[in-house]
């Protein structure tokens, strides 16, 4: 695999969220959050920086600016029974630029101490998006079929993963021939590697790589919900 030019991840970054997962208090996290900023924070503005333009090649719907999709390393305990204040892991998520931040089917990765994910989809789709999507795959779902078996995708994703129902939803035939997609709650594809893999040359290439293999299943995702989306606003513009 050639190798690129993106930022490599720095080794003291893993080194700070290895020591962060012993250490999640605040005493530790103030003491040290002059390496996290050099280590962790910056290395992921850089990263999605040297995103952008890339993206405009391939996948312009997308977005990746530092503001949209830097996740906080702070974590809301307001409802969980774990209070500790930190996420041992960084995380990017990159959505369509003409969808909310958490809808539609987007690009993500996120590095921890041991392990390096990256993938993307459609992970937690409102109902009507959902619908949407499911009434797409039961006209289309042989493009869908062809997109996951097209050697580039299989050689990266072991298939689809997420969530999903036990029978298919109603208002679709059980023998329908997308049965195990319509029963699909989430569609998801990732690629799980070494963290290690991040303080390499071959980091930018990875990220490239699997972001543009990708693709065309995130198109074919978005597709409903833009559409949806669009004929909304133009119902509410009549109405104006």
């Amino acid at each position: 695999m050639a190798q690129s030019k993106f930022p490599q991840f720095p080794a003291a970054g893993l080194t700070f969220l290895r020591k962060l997962k012993r250490n999640n208090h605040r005493e530790w996290f103030l003491e040290n959050k002059q390496t996290y900023e050099e280590y962790v924070r910056q290395p992921m503005i850089e990263l999605v920086n040297a995103l952008a333009p890339e993206f405009a090649t391939f996948a312009p719907e997308i977005v990746a600016t530092p503001k949209v999709s830097l996740y906080r390393i702070y974590r809301d305990t307001r409802f969980s029974k774990d209070k500790s204040p930190y996420k041992t892991h960084v995380a990017a998520g990159f959505p369509h630029r003409g969808l909310g931040k958490n809808q539609g089917a987007g690009f993500y990765l996120h590095i921890t101490a041991s392990e390096f994910l990256i993938g993307g989809g459609l992970y937690s789709p409102e109902t009507e998006d959902l619908a949407v999507v499911r009434h797409h795959i039961a006209l289309r779902y042989r493009r869908l079929v062809n997109i996951l078996n097209a050697r580039p995708f299989r050689q990266l994703f072991d298939g689809l993963s997420g969530e999903q129902l036990v029978r298919v939803p109603r208002g679709f035939p059980a023998d329908h021939a997308a049965a195990d997609f319509l029963r699909r709650k989430q569609f998801l594809a990732s690629r799980l590697l070494p963290s290690d893999t991040v303080t390499t040359p071959q980091f930018g290439s990875i990220v490239l790589e699997t972001f543009r293999t990708l693709h065309p299943l995130l198109q074919f995702l978005n597709e409903p919900i833009v559409r949806s989306n669009n004929a909304k606003q133009r119902r509410a513009a009549m109405l104006t």
